[in-house]
């Protein structure tokens, strides 16, 4: 069923456990991701960049697609269909389109024009009883064009910004997206207590979730992160398994050049992914 990601989320908060958010970026990833979610009975939030909508047809056509897989596929778990790292004008697209619930990232802004524009959205979005995530402190990185430096988010920012009436609040802690490089220092977790002691019962996000260690992961749990997202490491597996059956000459036997049967081992590699991440995250049987 379609939901907010509000209740999904405060619930997390307060079980200590974490919803993953995976990025979806085709049919196959959306339909992995679901009947993932429904076979461990996990509550789930599929992600959407700004980029991967453009690539899927448009905010409408993801929309439709989701909802059209949970009634066809018997979904009974909550599924939040959520906006990442949106724009200002991205925001306001996927509310008009029937997100159920949208991150608007204002974390390249001047802090006041990050808290005029969070406000907006929020007033926006909650009107329609959709969720909002913000942003304080760019995440490290680059995710469809959007990069951030992986900067410690300023926990006085961070209380401002979640005093605005914000669901759940991403804050850079040192994380980055992508694959994380050797020379990484890890997450800084005197900054994420800070900020969780001003934001008081206020669920976290941690971006980039690909690569962090399952101790780092569960230790942001234990400080009050509530939401992690998971992207790169589907595509890795995706590509893998895609590779792996291709090189093997599977796609000339028979018609294993059929979209349905070339695709076929990376999709179950995704599943793999999302089944892991779940198991860390604790939210199997949370539903």
């Amino acid at each position: 069923m379609l939901v907010s990601a509000e209740k999904m989320l405060k619930d997390a908060l307060k079980g200590k456990y974490a919803i993953g958010h995976f990025n979806i970026n085709n049919l196959e990833w959306t339909k992995a991701v679901l009947e993932t979610a429904e076979e461990m009975k996990s509550p789930v939030i599929l992600g959407v960049s700004e980029g991967a909508g453009k690539y899927m047809g448009g905010f409408k056509t993801v929309v439709g697609m989701v909802k059209g897989m949970v009634e066809e596929l018997n979904i009974t778990v909550p599924v939040a269909i959520h906006l990442d790292h949106g724009s200002y004008d991205g925001a306001k697209k996927a509310i008009e389109a029937g997100f159920t619930s949208v991150m608007f990232d204002g974390s390249h802004y001047p802090i006041d024009e990050n808290v005029e524009k969070t406000k907006e959205i929020v007033e926006l979005a909650h009107s329609k009883g959709i969720s909002v995530e913000a942003e304080v402190g760019a995440i490290g990185g680059e995710e469809d064009g959007v990069v951030g430096s992986g900067e410690i988010a300023d926990p006085m920012e961070c209380k401002r910004i979640s005093e605005l009436g914000i669901d759940f609040l991403a804050a850079g802690i040192g994380n980055i997206h992508g694959q994380y490089p050797e020379n990484w220092k890890g997450l800084d977790f005197d900054a994420l207590a800070k900020i969780q002691e001003q934001i008081g019962d206020m669920p976290l996000v941690l971006h980039g979730g690909t690569g962090i260690s399952e101790e780092m992961i569960k230790e942001s749990i234990s400080l009050g992160v509530s939401k992690i997202n998971v992207n790169t490491e589907c595509q890795l597996a995706f590509a893998a398994a895609t590779r792996e059956y291709i090189e093997a000459g599977k796609d000339r036997e028979g018609k294993g050049f059929d979209p349905r049967k070339l695709l076929a081992p990376g999709t179950a590699a995704i599943k793999e992914v999302v089944k892991e991440k779940m198991e860390i995250f604790g939210s199997i049987n949370k539903a």
